[in-house]
C-alpha cells in the first residue's frame, strides 16, 4: 500500500489549479517569508495554553543530567521540557515525545545537517531551522506541527523524490524504507517534476554490500560511519550539485570488518545486502531474538527466517555489548547453517565409508565401546560453539564413567579456573570507554572481537587514549604504539625499564587486555605473573576500578571455565582410547592415538568428521535454546529460530540418551532440570542478561617468576572470516576470505 501511495505522489498529473499560481515560487515563498505572516488564525487558535504541565519524556528517551544545575527548560509545541545543556533541538523534541523526520541525522554519528528533513519552526527565527544541528537554548519555543514546518518538509521531500527512481517493487529496502515511510507521513500528495531523472553508476564495494547509487539521497551516513566507527577512509563524496555522488575515489572494495552496518544505516535502498538481494520481503520473515556465537562478545542479534531457512541476521540494540552494530562475520555467516549439515547418525564401516543407522543402534555402539575401555582412557572435549547445558551434560557423563578428562577447545593444559577474575573482562565492554591507557598483550581485537575493537576505537577518538600493543605486527584502525612482539617487552615494562611503564603509572584508569591465545602457551603462568606485577605498579586494580582483562576467543570459553572444564594433564589425550568430541573441530587430531574410538557429535561435517568412527548429528545455535556467557561475564540465551535439520537433536539430549543406554542415568529430563544442575556448579550462568562481576581480588597468578619463554606471541585468529564450523561452511565467508588473501 505504501508503495502505491509513494508512486502516486510522484506520478500523479499536476493539477491546473496548482499551475495557475506559479508553482516555482510556492516553496521559496513559504520558507523565506516570515512565519508570523503565514500563520492562519486556525493554527493559532489550536496552540495549547502556556500553563500546561511538563510533558513526560517518551519511553526510551534517556535523559541523563550529569549536573542538575546544567538543566535548561525549552517549550516543544507549548509543553515545557527539561533537558541537559548541549542538547540539540531534535533531541529536545525526542525527549518531549515528538517524532521529527530525519535522513542524515544518526545518534551515533557526527551531525551533517544536509538533508533538511528535520526543519522545525523556532520562535523569533525568520525561517525554519534544521533541528539536528541547532543547539537548544533556555526558554526556546519550538513548534513542530505548524503549517510552515509542514510545508517546508513537503518541499524537502519533493526535492528528494525529484531524482529518486520509483523502483520500490524491485528494491530490497521496500517495506522497511525510511523514504517510503516519511513520504507517506510528511510528504505532499503529488509531485510536479516532469523532466528526466538523473542516474548514477553503481559502485563495487565487495561481496557483501550491493549498491544502486541512483537511489542515493546523499545523506552521507555511510561516509561518516566508515570514517568514524569503522575507521576506514574508503567512502567519500565526489562532485557537487546535481553531479554529487558517494563512492570511492579510486575503485576499491570496502575493507572494514564492520562494513555490513552501512546496510542498516542507509535510509533508502542505495546500500543493501548483496547475499540477501531478491530473496525475501521483510513482512514474510519471522524475527527471533538471539545471540551471536561466532566470537566471545555475544552480540545481540535478530535471526530473520522463512520456514526452515535462516534468511538474514540483523543487530539488536544493546548499549553494554554491541551498541547497534555487528561484525560482517556475524551478519553474513548464516548461509553456512544450511551447508554441509549432518542429518543422520552414521557409523564408519570396515571399508571406511559411513552408513546411516538409527539413533538406538548408534548409541548402543557408543555405550558398548565406552564400557570396554579403562575409565582414565575416556576423554571428552567440548567445541567452541557449545552452550552451557551441553557442557555440563558432557562433564557429568564423563565423570560418571569414572574419568575426569573433560575440557573445552582453546583452554590450555595448565589454565586455572579457580579465580573467575582471571579469565573474564573485568572492566566490562562498556566500561572500556572510561579508560585512558590501553595495554594490549598478545591480542588483536580487530579480528578476535570486532565489537570490543570498535569500543576501543570509540574511546581513542573521544578521549585520545593511548594504546600500547605487544604482539606480531598487525593493522589497527586507530593510533597505537607497537611496543614489541614477545614476553621480553612485557618483562621490561614489569621491571620499569620501558617508557610505557611510566605511561601506565601516570594514567587515571589504565586497562590491560590479555589475549586468550596465551592460554595455549606453556609459560602462561609466568606471563600472567608479569602482567600482575605491571597491574600492581600501575594501580590497574583498585577498589573503584578493575582494569585487568582477558579477552576470550570463543563463545563457549567463559561458561566452560565457570563449569570447570579444564584439562587435568596434557598427556590425557595421547593415551586416550575413547574420545568424545562435542563439536570440537580445531583440536590437534594427530595427538589422538590411531587405535582410539572417536565419537563426533556436531552439526557440520567439518574437520573432526574425517577422524570419527561414529557421527551423532546435533542442532546448531539457531535451532536450540542454549545459555552462553560472553567475555565480560554476561549470561545470555539463544532461542530456536528454525526447526532442526534432519534427525539432529540438542546436544544435552543426545548425551542424556547415551547415559541411559550406558546404564548411568543423568538426573535430568528437561532444560529446567539441566539448569538446576548448572545452578549448583555455577549459579551466575542462570542470571540472564546480567553481567556478574568477579567478586574475588583480580590476582591472576600467585608469584612473579622469570621462567618465561622468549618466543614471540602468535596470531590467535589467522583468518577473520573462517573461525568455526559454521563460517567455514559459508559460501559468503569463502568469498570474503578469498578477497582477504588477495
Amino acid at each position: 500500500m505504501g508503495l502505491g501511495l509513494l508512486a502516486s505522489k510522484a506520478m500523479r498529473p499536476t493539477s491546473r489549479l496548482l499551475n495557475s499560481q506559479n508553482p516555482r515560487n510556492i516553496f521559496i515563498r513559504t520558507i523565506v517569508s516570515k512565519p508570523e505572516l503565514q500563520k492562519p488564525e486556525a493554527a493559532q487558535a489550536q496552540a495549547p495554553p502556556p500553563d500546561l504541565p511538563p510533558r513526560t519524556p517518551v519511553a526510551g528517551a534517556r535523559v541523563h543530567f550529569p549536573n542538575p544545575e546544567d538543566a535548561i527548560e525549552v517549550f516543544v509545541d507549548g509543553y515545557p521540557v527539561k533537558i541537559p545543556k548541549g542538547m540539540t533541538v531534535l533531541q529536545a523534541c525526542e525527549v518531549a515525545g515528538v517524532d521529527i523526520p530525519r535522513f542524515c541525522y544518526h545518534s551515533r554519528l557526527s551531525i551533517a545537517g544536509n538533508c533538511r528533513m528535520c526543519l522545525v519552526e523556532v520562535e523569533k527565527s525568520p525561517k525554519p531551522v534544521a533541528s539536528c544541528a541547532m543547539p537548544a537554548l533556555p526558554g526556546m519555543k519550538i513548534k513542530t506541527d505548524t503549517p510552515v514546518a509542514k510545508k517546508a518538509r513537503e518541499g524537502v521531500m519533493e526535492f528528494l523524490l525529484m531524482n529518486h527512481p520509483l523502483d520500490c517493487p524491485i528494491c530490497d529496502q521496500g517495506g522497511e524504507c525510511d523514504l517510503q515511510d516519511q513520504s507517506m507521513a510528511f510528504g505532499s500528495d503529488r509531485g510536479r517534476f516532469t523532466e528526466m531523472k538523473r542516474s548514477v553508476v553503481d559502485k563495487n564495494l565487495g561481496p557483501l554490500v550491493k549498491t544502486v547509487m541512483t537511489r542515493c539521497i546523499q545523506c552521507t551516513r555511510c561516509v561518516r560511519f566508515a570514517t568514524e566507527v569503522a575507521g576506514v577512509q574508503d567512502l567519500g563524496m565526489l562532485g557537487r550539485g546535481s553531479g554529487e555522488e558517494i563512492g570511492t575515489y579510486v575503485e576499491k572494495l570496502m575493507t572494514s570488518e564492520l562494513s555490513g552496518n552501512v546496510i542498516d544505516i542507509c535510509p533508502v535502498g542505495a546500500l543493501t545486502s548483496k547475499p540477501f538481494a531478491f530473496k525475501a520481503r521483510n513482512w514474510e520473515l519471522k524475527g527471533t531474538e538471539s545471540i551471536d556465537v561466532t566470537d566471545a562478545v555475544g552480540s545481540n542479534i535478530r535471526i530473520d527466517s522463512r520456514g526452515p531457512e535462516v534468511m538474514r541476521i540483523l543487530p539488536r540494540l544493546n548499549e553494554d555489548i554491541n551498541e547497534e552494530w555487528i561484525s560482517d562475520k556475524t551478519r553474513f555467516c548464516y548461509d553456512g547453517l544450511k551447508r554441509q549439515r549432518l542429518n543422520d547418525p552414521m557409523i564408519r564401516g570396515p571399508d571406511g565409508r559411513f552408513k546411516s543407522v538409527s539413533w538406538r543402534d548408534a548409541l548402543a555402539v557408543v555405550a558398548e565401546v565406552a564400557h570396554k575401555v579403562e575409565p582414565e582412557e575416556i576423554v571428552g572435549i567440548a567445541g567452541k560453539l557449545s552452550d552451557a547445558e551441553s557442557m555440563i551434560a558432557l562433564k557429568d557423563f564423563v565423570n560418571k564413567m569414572g574419568s575426569n578428562n573433560v575440557w573445552c577447545e582453546g583452554i590450555g593444559e595448565n589454565t586455572s579456573a579457580d579465580l573467575r577474575s582471571g579469565y573474564i573482562m573485568n572492566t566490562s565492554i562498556a566500561g572500556l570507554e572510561n579508560a585512558d591507557v590501553f595495554l594490549l598483550v598478545g591480542t588483536q581485537p580487530r579480528v578476535e572481537a570486532a565489537m570490543v575493537n570498535a569500543r576501543i576505537r570509540k574511546t581513542v577518538r573521544a578521549t585520545q587514549a593511548k594504546v600500547g600493543y605487544i604482539g606480531p605486527a598487525t593493522d589497527f584502525n586507530y593510533d597505537h604504539q607497537h611496543l614489541g612482539t614477545g614476553p621480553q617487552t612485557l618483562l621490561e615494562i614489569a621491571e620499569g625499564h620501558h617508557p610505557f611503564s611510566k605511561t601506565i603509572s601516570n594514567a587515571k584508569n589504565p586497562v590491560i587486555i590479555v589475549g586468550a591465545g596465551i592460554f595455549e602457551r606453556k609459560d602462561q603462568d609466568a606471563i600472567f605473573a608479569a602482567i600482575e606485577t605491571i597491574a600492581k605498579q600501575g594501580k590497574v586494580v583498585r577498589p573503584d576500578w578493575n582494569g585487568l582483562n582477558v579477552l576470550l576467543l570463543h563463545a563457549a570459553q567463559a561458561a566452560a571455565l565457570d563449569l570447570g572444564l579444564v584439562p587435568q594433564s596434557e598427556k590425557s589425550l595421547e593415551s586416550a582410547k575413547f574420545v568424545y568430541l562435542m563439536g570440537a573441530d580445531d583440536i590437534n587430531l594427530d595427538k589422538i592415538p590411531a587405535d582410539s574410538f572417536v565419537v563426533y557429535q556436531g552439526h557440520h561435517g567439518d574437520k573432526s568428521v574425517y577422524r570419527a568412527n561414529i557421527i551423532l548429528p546435533a542442532a546448531a545455535f539457531s535451532e536450540k535454546e542454549g545459555t552462553y556467557e560472553n567475555t565480560e561475564g554476561c549470561t545470555q540465551q539463544t532461542l530456536p529460530a528454525v526447526p532442526t535439520v534432519g534427525d539432529s537433536r540438542d546436544d544435552w539430549k543426545i548425551i542424556r540418551a547415551l547415559s541411559e543406554v550406558s546404564g548411568i542415568d543423568l538426573p535430568y529430563d528437561s532444560v529446567g532440570a539441566v539448569r538446576a544442575r548448572i545452578k549448583i556448579v555455577a549459579p551466575n550462568l542462570l542470571r540472564q542478561d546480567e553481567r556478574e562481576p568477579a567478586t574475588l581480588p583480580s590476582s591472576l597468578r600467585p608469584t612473579f617468576n622469570t621462567k618465561m619463554d622468549t618466543t614471540a606471541f602468535g596470531t590467535a585468529v589467522e583468518n577473520f572470516y573462517m573461525t568455526d564450523a559454521i563460517t567455514r561452511a559459508s559460501k559468503i565467508m569463502a568469498q570474503c576470505s578469498a578477497l582477504l588473501k588477495k
